[in-house]
């Protein structure tokens, strides 16, 4: 019992460690990244200043609004997210399916399960085989580590994302958490025989897991939409352009570094010399990433920025991670709470990743549903089109192919009643 306490502190305390200023750096907005740095200054002594930021840009921007994220205006906590996510898992058994959303509602608010296996077989009166497969399901949703039962198998599900997963884990984490906090990459290799890259790659990937993966769910917005960068075209070209606030800069007291002093108080500025050095990387790590992943997204969806939402296309979190070799759940930190200045308005950066609405496509639902509400618009209101008449419009007109079920899905999510609805509601308006 005493070896799984030390365990659940010692990676916890890894992590909040290591991690935690850039992981909060990392999903902080441009606005509260200067909040948080001027907090830093007040403790720090060795801080003078933190520039620039323009204090006009909040009566700029406070309170502007993004026509295009009306569409989906309301905000999702973690288990409507995860509801959500289930239509990218093929669950052919629709009484697995339904033991999966029970598990999502038994999920705490860091996304833990929070029911044991038995209570979830008896609540869904099903086998234990049936849940485990439940339960690997709900696993398969993003973020990694979602679903875990523990701290070791939250960290490990995370691992396995990364190919990371070694069949010696569980004795590091149970007799050797040490080797990781210490970074020792060398009795890491020889301990388990590994190489030392491999070792190196193992402590890198483990400083990336996140303890609390329902956390990066959360539904919790900025005070101020403010954004990080403008895209605009200049000289038949669009370009990416970040605002002055996004990367602020520190300037330090170089007097008291070179001041004669205690050996006490040496060591006192010498921590703070080196919060301030964390802090700097930190940032300066929080601008190329954020920077590598908005390029992705800006030349991915240029279509969009020409044309508007009818040229959006299919992009994913896990399509831009590979293509920068970082982990999802980074980029998923990264777009956190992020937002564009674009000739539309101020635009989530969330909104330009769109979900494919049939695999091979090429279509982003999105697009599918801004059609589908325009033909249902321009129908003739004494004969309302049925959704199989909408999916043959779709069809002929924009080349798009989607099942009749999946227009009635999309129409639903759109808030439009069925065509018969909408025919009653005419002939009542006729009366």
């Amino acid at each position: 019992m005493q070896q799984s306490l030390v365990l659940q502190q010692a990676l916890t305390w890894k992590m909040n460690q290591s991690l935690h200023q850039s992981i909060e750096i990392l999903q902080l907005s441009g606005i509260e990244l200067y909040d948080y740095v001027q907090k830093m200054a007040e403790e720090n002594p060795l801080i003078e200043d933190v520039q620039p930021i323009d204090k006009q840009v909040l009566t700029q921007f406070h309170g502007e609004t993004d026509a295009f994220e009306n569409m989906n205006a309301s905000k999702k906590n973690m288990y409507e997210q995860l509801k959500e996510s289930l239509y990218m898992l093929s669950i052919p058994e629709e009484r697995i399916k339904q033991a999966v959303l029970f598990g999502i509602d038994s999920l705490d608010e860091n996304g833990y399960l929070d029911i044991s296996m038995e209570a979830w077989a008896e609540s869904c009166q099903l086998s234990i085989e049936d849940i485990e497969q439940a339960l690997s399901y709900l696993q398969a949703l993003d973020p990694p580590g979602i679903g875990a039962r523990s701290l070791q198998e939250c960290i490990r599900l995370q691992l396995k994302e990364m190919d990371c997963d070694y069949p010696f884990l569980d004795d590091l984490f149970e007799n050797n958490l040490f080797l990781i906090a210490e970074e020792d990459i060398d009795t890491l290799a020889e301990t388990y025989a590994i190489t030392a890259d491999e070792a190196g790659r193992l402590i890198a990937n483990m400083k990336l897991c996140h303890p609390n993966p329902g956390k990066l769910l959360d539904q919790e917005e900025t005070a101020y939409i403010i954004p990080e960068a403008a895209v605009f075209k200049e000289d038949g070209e669009w370009r990416l352009s970040f605002f002055n606030w996004s990367s602020p800069t520190i300037q330090i007291r170089d007097d008291m570094l070179q001041m004669t002093m205690p050996k006490d108080g040496a060591a006192y500025l010498k921590e703070k010399k080196k919060e301030v050095e964390m802090l700097k990387q930190a940032i300066q790590y929080r601008g190329k990433t954020l920077e590598q992943v908005l390029r992705i997204i800006v030349n991915k969806q240029l279509g969009f920025f020409e044309e508007g939402i009818a040229a959006l296309k299919p992009l994913t979190l896990q399509e831009i991670a590979d293509a920068l070799n970082l982990h999802v759940s980074t980029i998923s930190r990264t777009i956190s709470h992020k937002y564009l200045q674009t000739d539309a308005g101020i635009l989530r950066v969330k909104y330009l990743l769109q979900r494919e609405a049939r695999k091979g496509e090429g279509v982003a639902r999105v697009v599918v549903k801004q059609h589908v509400r325009q033909i249902i618009a321009e129908e003739d209101e004494t004969s309302p089109l049925s959704d199989e008449k909408i999916r043959e419009k779709l069809e002929t007109l924009y080349h798009m192919y989607v099942a009749r079920r999946t227009v009635m899905k999309y129409r639903e999510e759109l808030d439009i009643p069925s065509s018969a609805k909408r025919k009653r509601r005419m002939d009542r308006r006729d009366d």
